[in-house]
């Protein structure tokens, strides 16, 4: 009985050692998928503020702008399938996430289980011993 609720606490141990690194993976994940998203909305804010200044231009300059505005709008598309892959990932390191804390629940259970069975067994087997004045009385010491 000892064994079973050591074994079972290895478990537990284990359970909440894989839960803890799901648990960073998805924190690790979503901080990504965060840092993809800010980029991008920075891309966007430097794309709408090229075209926001004041005065004439003239033709060689507006040509760059219009270059310039070009590649960051590739850099955006780029970014947006890369943010949809992040986005993505996370859901599934929350799936593992979840699923690993709910085999740790359960490895909780199964121990509290265990060491409920390893009490009852106990005090069955104190039970069912003897009493040392009950053997007096009887006269069988």
């Amino acid at each position: 009985m000892k064994g079973l609720v050591a074994r079972r606490q290895r478990v537990l141990r284990v359970r909440h050692v894989q839960h803890a690194m799901a648990a960073a993976e998805t924190a690790r994940a979503r901080d990504e998928a965060e840092g993809i998203a800010h980029n991008a909305e920075r891309l966007r804010r430097v794309r709408s503020d090229l075209f926001q200044t004041e005065g004439a231009a003239n033709g060689a300059s507006f040509a760059a702008m219009q270059e310039l505005a070009g590649r960051l709008e590739q850099a955006g598309r780029q970014l947006d399938g890369a943010l949809y892959d992040a986005r993505r990932k996370v859901e599934v390191k929350e799936n593992l996430s979840l699923a690993a804390n709910r085999d740790k629940e359960i490895a909780t259970r199964l121990k509290d289980r265990a060491r409920a069975d390893l009490e009852e067994w106990r005090e069955n087997r104190l039970a069912a011993l003897p009493s040392y004045r009950r053997m007096q009385r009887r006269g069988d010491a």
